[in-house]
C-alpha cells in the first residue's frame, strides 16, 4: 500500500503550496494528490460545473464563454461527461491551462473516455484529487469533489443544471461560501437549466460571454 501511495505526490493543508482560498472553506480537504504542474494553482482560476448529458447547445455555450476569458483564468472542472468535458477542452483549444479534480484516485479513469484528456492534462497542465492510488468512482466521493472545484476558485460558471442537481447545489455552496456565481442561461422549455435560472433569481449573474465573468475580477 506504501509502494502505491508513493507513486502520485501529494501536499497538506499546512503546506505553503495549499491554496488560501480553498483552505478557508468549510471542510477543506486535508490532503490532495497531485499529477501535474502545482504552479497553476498560483493564478486566478474559475470553475465550470454543469450536466453530464448536456445538449450540443449547452456544450458551445460553454465554449464560446471560456474562448471569451482570453485564458485570463484557468478554468477548472470535474472532467465528467458533458459541460466538464466541454469545459476542459474548450481550455486546451483555446491555449489555455486547466485544472481537473477527479473522484477516484489519479491511477484510475471515470469515465473511461476521458482516459487520454486526463493523462493530457495530468503531462501538461494538473489533476488533483483527495483521494489515494486505486481508488474506485463511489457516488458520495463527486459531491465531496465538487466543493473542491467551487474551493479553489474565485467564481463558478454554470451551465445546464436541472433543479436538484449536483451542479445547482455546488453552486449554491459556492454562494454560501462567498463565491461569484455566473449562469448561462439556457431553454425555458426543457427544463435542462431550471437550476441556472433559480440561481439567477436568487443574485446569481447571468453571463452570456467571457467578458461578462472577466468583469466582475479585480486582476
Amino acid at each position: 500500500m506504501e509502494k502505491e501511495f508513493q507513486k502520485f505526490p501529494s501536499f497538506s493543508i499546512l503546506d505553503d503550496c495549499y491554496p488560501w482560498d480553498l483552505s478557508e472553506i468549510y471542510d477543506a480537504p486535508v490532503l490532495l494528490f497531485y499529477k501535474g504542474n502545482l504552479d497553476l494553482l498560483k493564478f486566478p482560476k474559475v470553475a465550470v460545473v454543469g450536466s453530464r448529458s448536456c445538449s450540443s447547445q449547452g456544450a458551445k455555450s460553454v465554449q464560446k464563454v471560456i474562448q471569451g476569458l482570453d485564458n485570463e483564468l484557468i478554468v477548472v472542472s470535474g472532467l465528467a461527461k458533458g459541460i466538464d468535458t466541454a469545459a476542459h477542452m474548450a481550455a486546451l483549444q483555446n491555449g489555455g491551462r486547466t485544472i481537473a479534480v477527479i473522484g477516484t484516485g489519479l491511477d484510475v479513469f471515470y469515465p473511461r473516455a476521458n482516459k487520454r484528456l486526463q493523462e493530457h492534462i495530468g503531462n501538461h497542465h494538473l489533476v488533483l484529487s483527495e483521494y489515494g492510488p486505486g481508488e474506485e468512482p463511489l457516488k458520495f466521493h463527486f459531491p465531496a469533489r465538487n466543493r473542491i472545484i467551487a474551493g479553489l476558485c474565485r467564481g463558478v460558471i454554470v451551465a445546464e443544471a436541472r433543479m436538484r442537481s449536483g451542479s445547482l447545489i455546488t453552486c449554491e455552496r459556492a454562494m454560501e461560501e462567498g463565491r461569484d456565481v455566473f449562469a448561462i442561461p439556457g431553454n425555458i422549455l426543457d427544463g435542462h437549466s431550471d437550476g441556472c435560472h433559480h440561481l439567477i433569481q436568487e443574485g446569481a449573474k447571468l453571463v452570456t460571454s467571457g467578458q461578462d465573468v472577466l468583469a466582475e475580477f479585480e486582476f
